[in-house]
């Protein structure tokens, strides 16, 4: 099959440092060319994930109509010069209008809250060709209310490239692992740790300025170097790795709709219990009382901190494998291009 897939302008593919929907994309691109399909990647200059051929956006990153309308040509025209099969669009459903009326298979994926009345629109346009992807059911219940046909496919993570820890010390620290931000909950996360009398890392880069570095500076720094609260700033995905794999449990606890979460999917590939919030999309990841407890309040986290001895590292990992893997959900998409692509050829004949 032949695949054309696009992702935003401005971060290349895979991203030198933080870009969730960039790492998707190069991840599929990875895994479809070693199965033998043909991938044209359609991103932004400087991108070296390994498609059979890539191409840079004409216009960059959308300043203006017309350069939006610029991006949109472009990717009308390398769909027919490269005679794909199905367009994946990573990248913003404006760049899809030219194709919309056409009859080759769409598919439009979504990382963030969606919504509004474009998707209505581009859903009549494009009739039974277009289909929308959210990287959860918590998303695609908010497109659907826009209109379309829509697929929950989850984000998802190389196992190989996180170490599986079967074990760790009685004494294991907890880990806060995400952006240092009041919405992902770092300072409730210190108060569960020292309630429960145990070690605390934060890893993650905070704000400089504004609102949220007004937070910072009242709500984490004072306890930075005290009763076993450490922060060790941002890291890469090595460091990661090593984090991950030493934690007793992830404590991220939510305090808004997250989309998805790819940290907690790359705890639970490490192994590691996860201890957060019933928001967004988490009930989608997390399995109550086998790889993680929902909490509501410092009291619960310290009660969910107390029972991390009854979860089973193993079977974190094996979920962790068995949904959140790029095999697993490669194949979701894959059976995607298919379905649109067989619904074609029946049209057509």
């Amino acid at each position: 099959m032949r695949i054309l897939l696009t992702a935003d302008p401005g971060v290349t593919v895979p991203p030198l440092g933080y870009g969730g929907i960039e790492r998707i994309v190069d991840g599929l691109v990875r895994h479809y060319e070693s199965i033998g399909h043909e991938v044209f990647l359609l991103a932004t200059a400087g991108s070296t994930s390994p498609a059979s051929r890539s191409v840079d956006w004409a216009a960059g990153a959308p300043r203006s109509v017309w350069s939006t309308w610029q991006n949109a040509l472009q990717l009308r025209r390398w769909t027919r010069e490269f005679h794909a099969d199905v367009v994946h669009s990573f990248s913003r459903l404006a760049y899809l209008g030219p194709l919309l009326p056409a009859s080759i298979p769409k598919i439009m994926s979504y990382q963030r809250h969606t919504g509004g009345r474009k998707i209505g629109i581009a859903s009549r346009l494009g009739r039974n060709s277009l289909r929308f992807t959210g990287c959860s059911e918590f998303i695609c219940a908010m497109g659907r209310r826009a209109g379309g046909r829509w697929h929950a496919i989850p984000n998802f993570v190389d196992p190989r490239s996180i170490r599986f820890a079967p074990h760790v010390v009685v004494d294991a620290p907890l880990l806060f692992l995400s952006r240092v931000e009041s919405i992902k909950g770092p300072d409730v996360a210190i108060a569960i740790a020292r309630a429960s009398g145990r070690r605390l890392i934060i890893a993650g880069n905070h704000a400089d300025c504004g609102p949220e570095r007004v937070y910072w500076d009242a709500k984490i720094a004072p306890h930075l170097g005290r009763d076993g609260i450490e922060y060790v700033g941002e890291v890469d995905d090595s460091q990661k790795s090593v984090l991950l794999g030493q934690a007793a449990a992830l404590v991220v606890p939510i305090q808004w709709d997250e989309p998805f979460g790819i940290v907690f999917a790359e705890s639970l590939a490490a192994g590691t219990p996860v201890i957060t919030c019933a928001r967004g999309a988490l009930p989608e990841i997390i399995r109550p009382g086998e790889t993680g407890f929902f909490i509501r309040s410092v009291v619960e986290g310290v009660e969910a901190v107390r029972r991390l001895p009854e979860l089973d590292r193993a079977a974190c990992r094996g979920d962790a494998e068995t949904r959140f893997s790029l095999a697993a959900c490669a194949t979701q998409y894959l059976a995607l291009y298919h379905e649109l692509h067989n619904a074609r050829a029946g049209r057509q004949h």
